[in-house]
This record gives C-alpha cells, sequence and structure tokens, in this order.
C-alpha cells in the first residue's frame, strides 16, 4: 500500500442524501453494492471518513479484485484505521486473500472464501466496523443477483447501502425489502460517476500491478514443498500467489520460468524469500511482466 492520504469531500462527486446518513451506533458488516460506474467505492471512502470520526477501528473491505483500490487485481483486501485516522489507504494491520481472477464470474467461490476469510479476521481483531465495497457485477444473467444473495445470507451485513441508476439492481432490492435479515439503505449514485469503458479499466489494472511490482526480483520456488492449489500447472506469466497456512495471501508473483525436470519455477515477485509459505495457489490470468498488461487464461 501507499504511504496514504486524507480523504477530502470534492462537492461534485457527493449526492447530498449521503450527508444526511446518521451513522450513530453502526457496527458489523456494511455492504455497499450496485452496477459499476455508480461511486460506490467514492461512497464507500465517504462513509470510511466519517465512521473514523466516531469509532476507534474502521476496517475497508476492498471486494473489486478487477478495479482493486488497496491493493494488486485478482485480490481483495481488508485493512484497519485505528484512533481515529482516516489516512486512506487504512494504515493498521492489512489481509489479502487471492482471488486470481479479474472478475467474479466462474469465480464466485472464492470471492466468496476471500470474504469470509477476511471478515472473520476483522472479528478475531477486534474491529468494530467493516465498510465492504463489492464488485459491480449485479446482472443476473451472469450470476449477479445470486453472488450478492450468497454475500447476505453468508455474511450476514448489519446494512446493506444500495445503489442504482436505472433499476439494475430491482432484482435484488425487491425481496430484501421484505426482509428483516438486513437493514437496506437505498442511495442515488455520485452526481459525477460517469462510465469507464474496457480500456480504462484495463489500464487501471496495469497500474495497480505496476504499483505492486516496483520492487519485484526473481524468487526461485521448488513446488514439490509446498501445497499447490488447485495443481502444479504452471505456465509461462501466469499469476500465482504465496499464502500462509490461514490462507491469507503473503504475496504474488509472475511465472518467469519452469523447470519441470527439478520442479522449480522462477517468480517475478516483491516477495524476499519463501519463509512462511505454506501454499501456492495458480490463479486463471497472466501478466506481462513487461507491461503488466493481464490476459484470461
Amino acid at each position: 500500500m501507499s504511504s496514504g492520504s486524507v480523504f477530502h469531500y470534492i462537492p461534485e462527486e457527493i449526492s447530498p442524501e449521503w450527508e444526511q446518513l446518521d451513522l450513530a451506533g453502526l457496527s458489523g458488516t456494511l455492504m455497499i453494492v450496485g452496477p459499476a460506474d455508480v461511486g460506490k467505492s467514492t461512497f464507500s471512502r465517504y462513509l470510511f471518513n466519517r465512521l473514523c470520526e466516531i469509532a476507534p477501528r474502521v476496517g475497508y473491505l476492498d471486494g473489486d479484485p478487477g478495479q482493486s483500490t488497496l491493493g494488486p487485481p485478482g485480490t481483495m483486501t481488508l485493512a484497519v484505521a485505528e484512533n481515529q485516522d482516516n489516512t486512506f489507504p487504512p494504515r493498521g494491520r492489512m489481509w489479502r486473500g487471492f482471488v486470481g481472477a479479474i472478475s467474479p464470474v466462474g469465480h464466485m467461490l472464492a470471492v466468496l472464501t476471500c470474504a469470509a476469510r477476511l471478515l472473520g479476521a476483522a472479528r478475531e481483531a477486534g474491529v468494530q466496523v467493516v465498510i465492504f465495497d463489492t464488485t459491480g457485477l449485479v446482472d443476473p444473467a451472469r450470476g449477479g443477483v445470486y453472488l450478492k444473495l450468497a454475500k447476505i445470507d453468508l455474511l450476514r451485513p448489519a446494512v446493506l447501502f444500495a445503489m442504482q441508476r436505472q433499476q439494475e439492481l430491482e432484482p435484488l432490492l425487491m425481496p430484501l425489502r421484505r426482509s428483516r435479515r438486513t437493514q437496506l439503505v437505498e442511495l442515488s449514485p455520485s452526481p459525477a460517476a460517469h462510465r469507464r469503458d474496457i480500456s480504462v479499466r484495463k489500464a487501471h489494472r496495469a497500474a495497480q500491478f505496476g504499483h505492486y511490482f516496483t520492487d519485484a526480483s526473481q524468487l526461485r520456488v521448488n513446488w514439490t514443498q509446498f501445497a499447490v492449489l488447485p495443481a502444479p500447472r504452471f505456465n509461462l506469466h501466469r499469476l500465482v500467489a504465496m499464502e500462509d497456512a490461514f490462507g491469507f495471501t503473503i504475496g504474488l508473483g509472475i511465472v518467469l520460468e519452469i523447470d519441470r525436470i527439478y520442479r522449480q519455477v522462477t517468480l517475478h515477485s516483491p516477495v524476499p524469500s519463501v519463509n512462511g509459505v505454506d501454499a501456492i495457489r495458480l490463479g486463471d490470468v497472466t501478466v506481462d511482466p513487461e507491461t503488466l498488461e493481464d490476459r484470461i487464461l
């Protein structure tokens, strides 16, 4: 993560109804849902800033592996702010989980597993409230509604903040309006939100990879020393994660060389050694180590 900066409001980005929210007494998981490009991350950071003023420990869960803000693409990251420090990214403890993909489509179990593990870490660390910024996948035909319902059923958010432009969330919100399993708060999108095309999203991912791999060097790994999940089917430039015994990500690597005779791979990685590594998890994307552009396997 970067050294961070204090989030300052830009009036054009903040909906007036956001400022009217009564946040006193909020605890547990606060989940933000909506289609892409409605201002979910802007609202999440606004919420983070306000909650830091009233809660001693505030967690921020970046749950979008494609357009991540707290870590490299392919991951979900939880960072914690303490003692009313609203610097962003938060400067407290941090945990990361590897989805191994830039979209939840085809990887929904990994998304759910990561979210549950990260929120569990927050609870064990005594974090009172966690802001969960989710992906923009809401299309029922692509499994978006089922994924959001599964998150609600599994993670039991205290509040669900929902933002939509043109009824995109109605298949999800219609039943939730009749349910008592979570408090539903419907909000207007950010007035400054605008749609980003594929090229802009791709450039964002490359920039995030570039920041993460800035100080990377070559790391030689004998894969027979570790669990390789799901199997040691290494490909050139494949994105992989080194995980600890609890399933949290120690660091990522890009496969540079594969020696199948000696069962070793050379990784481009900021991780200095394999100390503490329990498993290597293979992702479903490749990343060019020069351009840092990704491609789905």
